[in-house]
């Protein structure tokens, strides 16, 4: 293992970002504009900022989103700075952050595994998917996988596809039944009061030209990937990376947010599968102690003929696994029983 792994593992993220969201007791038409009077009890998040931290430049528009429940929905509702909106894709299950785009990416168990993405442009044209897992831990992603009765709408605040004029921007609007959560959710779907999940949101921004009257991406020039809980990579798919969106049945003001006791351990479990994995690039074998791989952690690491497995003790007692495919969960919980 090289050293600068090991010096990269002996630094600590922050913990994600939190976000309370409230439960409506009223209905919410799904138009894009976040009007209705249900979305005043909800607060906006922090601004976005850019994928890998505040070390990259801010995110030149501003983007925040709203979160609200009920016993049907998960609603999303997120509002976007732009002076130019535009979008070309209208094809569901198209490629959408091709265009610029929003997207929203939820893991209910927080296991790292079965989690879903959506995404959308400013023609509200959506691509939805499953992964089975994190790309990096082998993928694959579902494709053909939809969210049945997902409900969606895009408000543009000036005009679309019109390089004459400057635009104030777009909204988007999700009710994501959780109906169709529930089926790879691994917990409660709906939640229960105090249940958290494990959410983020990016947005997908490519810098334009105008050309004969038609917007054209800047040739050769990545995208911004701008988010609300920072990566600290380009790549989405590190769920262990996500925010944290609390469920409550309190009034506003009436509920605090928990901070997820497990998180160290969460991380420094992550840090291991990280290394295992460069390990392995130099050792063609996956190492036996977390001191092999340069770490100094109380945990203990297995390995058998198919893989590898770490475990961390709490000081709640619980204790914390994560397998060589990125599979991160409570050993005590039945459900994960082996």
């Amino acid at each position: 293992m090289t050293t600068i792994v090991a010096a990269l593992i002996l630094m600590p993220l922050p913990m994600p970002k939190q976000y309370l969201c409230h439960r409506t007791e009223t209905p919410i038409v799904i138009d894009g504009r976040g009007s209705d009077p249900a979305w005043q009890i909800a607060q906006w998040t922090d601004d976005f900022v850019d994928i890998e931290g505040d070390a990259k430049p801010k995110p030149r528009f501003r983007t925040r989103v709203k979160m609200l429940w009920d016993d049907e929905y998960f609603y999303v509702l997120a509002e976007m700075e732009e002076p130019h909106v535009w979008g070309t894709l209208l094809v569901r299950d198209s490629v959408i952050f091709h265009d610029n785009d929003f997207e929203i990416f939820i893991d209910p168990d927080g296991d790292n595994h079965q989690y879903y993405e959506i995404e959308i442009n400013a023609l509200n044209t959506v691509w939805d998917l499953l992964l089975i897992k994190p790309y990096l831990a082998g993928g694959p992603a579902v494709n053909g996988w939809d969210i049945a009765g997902l409900r969606h709408a895009v408000f543009v605040d000036g005009s679309l596809n019109n390089p004459a004029d400057t635009d104030r921007g777009w909204s988007v609007e999700f009710a994501i039944p959780w109906k169709s959560l529930k089926e790879c959710a691994g917990t409660d779907a709906p939640p229960k009061n105090g249940d958290t999940w494990r959410v983020n949101f990016s947005r997908v921004q490519w810098e334009h030209v105008i050309e004969d009257g038609k917007y054209v991406k800047v040739p050769g020039k990545p995208e911004d990937n701008w988010v609300w809980s920072p990566q600290w990579a380009v790549d989405m798919h590190r769920p262990w990376l996500w925010g944290y969106v609390q469920f409550t049945t309190a009034k506003p003001g009436e509920a605090q947010l928990t901070d997820d006791e497990s998180w160290l351990a969460r991380e420094l479990l992550m840090r291991i599968w990280w290394a295992q994995r460069e390990f392995f690039k130099t050792e063609q074998r996956y190492a036996n102690s977390a001191s092999e791989l340069n770490i100094e952690a109380n945990l203990t690491i297995s390995t058998y003929p198919s893989g590898w497995e770490a475990t961390a003790q709490l000081s709640d007692g619980r204790a914390l696994r994560v397998l060589h495919d990125a599979r991160l969960f409570f050993v005590s919980s039945p459900q994960f029983a082996r």
